[in-house]
C-alpha cells in the first residue's frame, strides 16, 4: 500500500498542475491544507522557485500573529522565501472574508506578475464539497453545481482531488506542525456552518457522498466546456442576437445564452439571469426600443428586435497618464509597467498575454500615454497588411462594451502602439534590426479569482 505522502503526490499530479523548475506563488496561512502545499510544491517544483505569501489580517489577535511566526519557521526550515503582508484594519461593515480574499489574491497576482509566476492555493476536495453545497444553497443553477476548477486563470489548485484528511496524514507523515483557524469551528461565518452542518450530513448519508460531489462537479465541468461552444456558436461570435433568433432556440440554450451575455457585461455572475428570457422574448411584438433590469446591475435593452445587455450605473471613464520608459503607471484598476532590456539575436519568445513587446528606437522621447478607447481609434496590428478599428479589435476579443472605456489603450504621439492582450501595432515591432525593447506589462491592480487559503 502506498503512504500518505505518495497518495498526496500521486493526487496532485492528476491533472498535473506542478514540475520540476516551475514559478509558484504559494497561499500559505499555516493551516494544514496550505502546509502540506507548500511542502508539495517544495518537493515537485523545488523550494528556490516558490515564493510564500502570508496575510496576516490582525483580525484574531495574538492568535494571527502565532500563525504569521509558524509560517515564518516553517519556510526557513523550508529554505522557502517569504513575504508576509499586514493588512490594514479590516471594514467594520459589509463581508469580511470576501474583503480578506480579495487582498490576498491582489498581492498574489501583483508578485506572481512580477515573477512570471502562478498562483497555488491549497483548496481540497473537501472545500470542493463544501463551495457546490454553499453556491447550490445561495444560487440555484447549472454554474453552482460545477465548483472550483483546477486552474482558473493565473490560480491553480494542485490538491482539488485530496481530502482534508489527507493533507493531515501528509503532514503528520512529514513531521509538519500546522495552526488552527479558531473561526472556523464556530458558527459565525456561512463556510462553517455549511462545513459543520450540510457537508458534515452528506458524510452520515453515504461514506462516498463527498467523493461523489467531486467526481460530479468535475463531470460537469466537462461538459461545461462543450455547452460553452454551443452558446458561441448561436451567438457567432457577437455581443448581441435577434429576440427572433432567441425565441427559436432550445429552452435550454435559449437561457445559456442569456447568462453568458448578462455575465458578459456584468464581468460576474448573474443569478437569475436565465430564468428571464421569455420576459425577453415578450418584448419582441413591442418594436423599437425596450429596456428590463434582470438584476445583477445589468439591464436588457431591445432596439428594433435585437437584444444586446449592458451594466447599469455610470461609466468611470479614466484620465490618460504619461507611462515612462522605464517606470510605471496607473490606468483605473490597471497597472501597467515598462522597462528596457536589450534584443538578443535569434527568433522571440512569443509573449504571454499582457506582456508586449515595443521597438524603443521608434518610441519618442517622452514616452508612452496610457488613455481610454476613442471612438474611430486604429491599429495596425503585426502580419495584417493593414488597418483595423479597435472597436472591431475589442468584438473579435469580446471584451463587452461597458468595459471598452476602461481598458488600457497604449499610445506613441497620435499612434496606438499596443493594446494590451489583444494588438501590437506593426510600426513599433521588434525586429532584427532593434538593439533595444520595451518590455511592458499590463494587469489588474486589484481584483483576484475567487477562493479561499
Amino acid at each position: 500500500m502506498s503512504t500518505p505522502v505518495e497518495r498526496v503526490l500521486a493526487a496532485a499530479g492528476d491533472p498535473p498542475l506542478l514540475g520540476p523548475g516551475d514559478a509558484l506563488v504559494v497561499l500559505v496561512s499555516g493551516g494544514r491544507d496550505s502546509v502540506c502545499l507548500l511542502d508539495v510544491a517544495a518537493t515537485l517544483c523545488g523550494p528556490d522557485r516558490l515564493l510564500a505569501l502570508h496575510v496576516n489580517y490582525r483580525l484574531r489577535g495574538t492568535e494571527s500573529d502565532a500563525d504569521e511566526e509558524h509560517v515564518r519557521r516553517l519556510c526557513s526550515l523550508a529554505g522557502v522565501e517569504l513575504a508576509v503582508i499586514h493588512a490594514p484594519v479590516a471594514p467594520v461593515r459589509g463581508n469580511v472574508q470576501a474583503w480578506a480574499r480579495d487582498l490576498r489574491y491582489a498581492e498574489a497576482v501583483s508578485r506572481a506578475r512580477e515573477r512570471d509566476a502562478r498562483i497555488a492555493a491549497g483548496h481540497t476536495a473537501t472545500d470542493q464539497v463544501e463551495t457546490v453545497l454553499y453556491r447550490l444553497a445561495a444560487s440555484p443553477g447549472r454554474r453552482a453545481l460545477l465548483g472550483m476548477a483546477p486552474v482558473d486563470g493565473l490560480l491553480i489548485r494542485p490538491l482539488l482531488g485530496v481530502t482534508r484528511a489527507q493533507t493531515a496524514d501528509y503532514c503528520i507523515e512529514r513531521g509538519l506542525d500546522w495552526r488552527e483557524d479558531s473561526t472556523n469551528s464556530g458558527g459565525k461565518y456561512a463556510r462553517s456552518r455549511c462545513r459543520h452542518g450540510l457537508a458534515a450530513a452528506l458524510d452520515d448519508l453515504h461514506p462516498a457522498a463527498a467523493e461523489n460531489v467531486v467526481r460530479t462537479a468535475r463531470l460537469l465541468r466537462d461538459e461545461a466546456a462543450v455547452l460553452d461552444e454551443v452558446v458561441a456558436t448561436a451567438l457567432a461570435g457577437r455581443d448581441r442576437i435577434a429576440l427572433s433568433r432567441l425565441a427559436e432556440l432550445p429552452p435550454a440554450l435559449a437561457r445559456l445564452v442569456v447568462v453568458r451575455m448578462a455575465e458578459d457585461a456584468a464581468g460576474r455572475l448573474v443569478p437569475g439571469a436565465g430564468g428571464r428570457v421569455s420576459e425577453l422574448v415578450g418584448l419582441a411584438p413591442r418594436g423599437g426600443s425596450a429596456r428590463l433590469d434582470i438584476g445583477g446591475r445589468v439591464r436588457a435593452v431591445v432596439e428594433y428586435g435585437v437584444l444586446r445587455i449592458e451594466p447599469i450605473g455610470p461609466e468611470i471613464v479614466p484620465a490618460p497618464v504619461r507611462l515612462p520608459v522605464p517606470g510605471t503607471a496607473r490606468f483605473g484598476a490597471w497597472q501597467l509597467d515598462s522597462e528596457l532590456s536589450p534584443v538578443a539575436p535569434g527568433p522571440l519568445e512569443p509573449m504571454p498575454a499582457g506582456v508586449g513587446l515595443l521597438d524603443a528606437d521608434v518610441l519618442q522621447p517622452g514616452g508612452l500615454v496610457v488613455r481610454p478607447w476613442r471612438s474611430g481609434d486604429r491599429i495596425a496590428p503585426l502580419g495584417l497588411g493593414g488597418t483595423k478599428s479597435l472597436a472591431d479589435l475589442f468584438t473579435e476579443h469580446r471584451i463587452p462594451r461597458a468595459a471598452r472605456r476602461t481598458r488600457p489603450v497604449v499610445a506613441c504621439g497620435d499612434e496606438v502602439a499596443w493594446v494590451p492582450g489583444l494588438a501590437t501595432a506593426e510600426r513599433f515591432r521588434v525586429s532584427r534590426s532593434t538593439t533595444r525593447a520595451a518590455v511592458l506589462r499590463a494587469y489588474p491592480a486589484a481584483g483576484a479569482p475567487d477562493g479561499g487559503h
